[in-house]
C-alpha cells in the first residue's frame, strides 16, 4: 500500500485506474465512517453492513467527488444518507446521534484505559446526554462541528445551507446546550469550573 499520498492524490490514481489504492482510503475512514453509522444504527451488526455499503457507494461515485471539501466531509454525506436509507427501509427508530456506546467505542480505540478516562469519559457521557436533549438540528450542528471537527463552510455544503446561516445555527445550538448542561447537571457543571 502507498504511504504519503493526499487523498486528493489516492483518488486520482483509482480514477486512473490503479483500484487497489483505495484500500488506503477505506483504512483511513473505517472507524470514522463506522462511528457516524452507530451515531444511527444500535445494532453493530448492521452498522457494518452499512459502514462497508458507504465505501462501496463511495468508490462507485469517486468520479463525482469534485474535491471542493474534505473527502471526510463528502464521505459524510453518504454515510448518514445511507444510515438514513437503511433505518427508512428497516422502518426502525432513529437512535440519539450521540448515544453512549459509539463515544465508549471511539475512546476505546486504542485498547487501554488511561488513569483519567473514567473521569473524561464522565464528562463525554454527561455532554452526550446533553446533546440528546436538544432538538435533531441543534445536536447535528452541535455534533459535526464539534465532534466531525469540520469547518462552517463544509457543514454549510452537507446542509445545503449557506456559512453565514450554519453559524447562527451553531451559535443557537450552543446557547441551547449550555442552558440543558446547567439545567440537567448543574452539579457537575460546577465542578467542572473550580
Amino acid at each position: 500500500m502507498q504511504t504519503g499520498l493526499t487523498d486528493i492524490e489516492i483518488i486520482q490514481q483509482v480514477l486512473k485506474g490503479n483500484q487497489s489504492v483505495y484500500a488506503s482510503l477505506v483504512n483511513k475512514y473505517q472507524n470514522y465512517v463506522f462511528t457516524i453509522v452507530l451515531r444511527y444504527i444500535n445494532s453493530r451488526e448492521d452498522a457494518e453492513e452499512v459502514a462497508q455499503d458507504v465505501f462501496v457507494k463511495a468508490y462507485r461515485s469517486l468520479s463525482d467527488f469534485r474535491g471542493e471539501s474534505k473527502f471526510s466531509t463528502w464521505l459524510y454525506t453518504i454515510a448518514t444518507t445511507s444510515c438514513i436509507t437503511f433505518l427508512r427501509k428497516k422502518k426502525l427508530d432513529v437512535h440519539s446521534l450521540d448515544n453512549e456506546k459509539v463515544m465508549a467505542h471511539a475512546e476505546n480505540i486504542d485498547g487501554g484505559m488511561r488513569a483519567n478516562q473514567v473521569e473524561q469519559k464522565s464528562r463525554v457521557t454527561m455532554v452526550n446526554q446533553a446533546i440528546a436533549m436538544l432538538s435533531p438540528d441543534d445536536a447535528q450542528v452541535i455534533t459535526l462541528f464539534y465532534k466531525g471537527e469540520q469547518s462552517l463552510d463544509e457543514i454549510a455544503q452537507v446542509l445545503g445551507q449557506e456559512t453565514n446561516t450554519v453559524k447562527v445555527r451553531l451559535h443557537r445550538a450552543r446557547q441551547r446546550l449550555k442552558e440543558k448542561m446547567e439545567k440537567h447537571f448543574r452539579a457537575e457543571v460546577s465542578d467542572l469550573a473550580m
